[in-house]
């Protein structure tokens, strides 16, 4: 019974010994091929991918000049580099023993001027190297070619400057590779649709280069000081436009009305709370909207292309206007962005809290799993079935990326509403979501899920509930209804 094992085992041990006899042949090979353009090129790489200084200059380049997909490429590799980096050094050369290689055989010009003197298997620069080639290719796959070039060449090097044996290489590459995989798996990158779709609906505005017809409500006080910055700079920008501030004691709304009956442009500055008023107030009076963004969040003035008080006044300036969709909540009011109930607010506020210091995807777990224990849950009725939920979310239009963690907008003029709800009432039903979210697969999860629809309505089963909208926690409710109104918002943005 002992023989066929131990044969076995005596085979998979000739192979190991064959495999590092092979190893080490291409290293001597490698080392000993006299070659002017590796002795001049090799140890500069190497030495640039020192404590990955060579990564990290170029994540920052991308950040700072690459457009949204590099951004976010750049953001998700250096991520993947510090996870990898940090397993590879401190658990996967603890567990492999294995000696570096010989490095009199190595000519000297090529030589670095430190030998390492951690354990060769595996190779830590080509482990991060790989972990931020693969995890900016993820998002902008152009680019994940390009660096996995470069990541190669920085392996390359470390074989040829008598670092690492070929094998400690291919080693890394996987280790960073499969970080940089697994963590697209956890935090999906971010597809960009795909599909046609309509080209925006433009509408036909005079240019206002000093901002005649323009009714700004502002208040000063806003955003910690904001709101006061964005009057002074309307004020440079827009000379004629008329400025009315918000007083601490004023109904908003009214003032909002009382704005837009002499106004030729209804212009808010403020949070999305504010903007959602405002937009009610445009689409009832049959103005256009323009926002500044005065809020801590302002999701629709980014998503807008509005992320400034420039751009917006750019806008203004050149007339460029075009038609975003609404969505009216029981027919009575304005949705600009999203609407919630149970304890979604709580995940997304907690997860943003972490994220910028244990980065978005443990953020994500953690932040669900603590909401999860704190469960809040609320029993619905929809489209003919009845289910326990703690996190539900309704956006306006089509969210990225799919999943439980919608971040952005690509267009706001789909006719869409995107519905995500997590099921919780079922057994071992939290245990199932984060393991889901861990490997992740939560989209494939029965408890997870995700609709594209013109109209939804839901009814608690057990009672008024609470529902947030826009940043703000609204008022209980027994039943909600959401419609889209498709492009009846004419809004100032940038176009093409």
């Amino acid at each position: 019974m002992d023989l066929p094992l131990r044969r076995r085992r005596e085979g998979l041990r000739q192979i190991g010994r064959g495999l590092g006899t092979l190893d080490r042949e291409v290293f001597e090979a490698i080392a000993e091929s006299p070659s002017p353009l590796l002795d001049a090129t090799m140890p500069r790489l190497t030495r640039a991918a020192d404590h990955s200084k060579l990564w990290l200059a170029i994540g920052a380049a991308l950040a700072v000049l690459g457009g949204p997909s590099a951004q976010r490429g750049a953001t998700r590799g250096l991520f993947s580099l510090a996870v990898t980096s940090l397993l590879t050094n401190q658990v996967a050369k603890r567990v492999w023993r294995r000696p570096r290689p010989n490095r009199l055989s190595v000519p000297l010009a090529r030589q670095t001027r430190r030998s390492p003197t951690s354990n060769s298997l595996p190779s830590g620069h080509a482990a991060s190297a790989a972990a931020f080639a693969v995890g900016v290719g993820l998002e902008s796959p152009p680019l994940g070619l390009g660096l996995a070039l470069l990541a190669g060449l920085v392996g390359m090097s470390r074989v040829a400057t008598g670092a690492h044996y070929p094998g400690d290489v291919f080693a890394g590459f996987g280790i960073g590779a499969g970080i940089a995989v697994l963590g697209g798996r956890v935090v999906p990158p971010i597809a960009e649709a795909s599909l046609p779709a309509a080209d925006p609906l433009r509408v036909d505005t005079p240019p206002r280069p000093d901002g005649a017809g323009v009714v700004l409500v502002v208040n000063p006080a806003s955003g910690g000081g904001t709101g006061a910055r964005i009057a002074d700079e309307v004020r440079k920008a827009l000379p004629r436009a008329e400025i009315v501030e918000v007083g601490d004691d004023d109904d908003v709304e009214d003032v909002l009305r009382a704005a837009a009956s002499r106004a030729e442009v209804l212009a808010v500055g403020g949070g999305d709370g504010t903007v959602a008023c405002a937009a009610g107030v445009a689409v009832e009076k049959g103005l256009p909207l323009a926002v500044f963004p005065g809020g801590t969040f302002n999701h629709f003035a980014k998503d807008i292309g509005c992320d400034s008080v420039a751009k917006t006044v750019d806008a203004i300036r050149r007339g460029s206007v075009a038609c975003v969709d609404l969505v009216c909540l029981n027919e009575g009011h304005m949705v600009i962005n999203t609407a919630s109930i149970g304890a979604y607010p709580r995940y997304v506020r907690f997860r943003e809290r972490l994220e910028h210091r244990i980065g978005k995807p443990l953020a994500g777990v953690y932040a669900m799993w603590h909401t999860l224990r704190r469960d809040e849950p609320v029993r619905i009725s929809y489209d003919n079935k009845t289910l326990q939920t703690s996190l539900f979310f309704l956006g306006n239009s089509t969210y990225l990326p799919s999943g439980f963690a919608p971040s952005r907008r690509t267009r706001m003029d789909d006719g869409l509403l995107d519905v995500r709800i997590l099921e919780t009432g079922r057994r071992f039903a939290k245990l199932r979501i984060v393991t889901s979210l861990l490997l992740g697969r939560l989209e494939r999860s029965p408890l997870y899920h995700e609709l594209r629809v013109p109209e939804f309505s839901f009814k608690a089963v057990d009672g008024p509930t609470v529902l947030a909208h826009d940043g703000e926690v609204g008022t209980k409710c027994s039943e909600a209804t959401f419609s889209v109104r498709y492009r009846v918002l004419p809004v100032f943005r940038p176009l093409p």
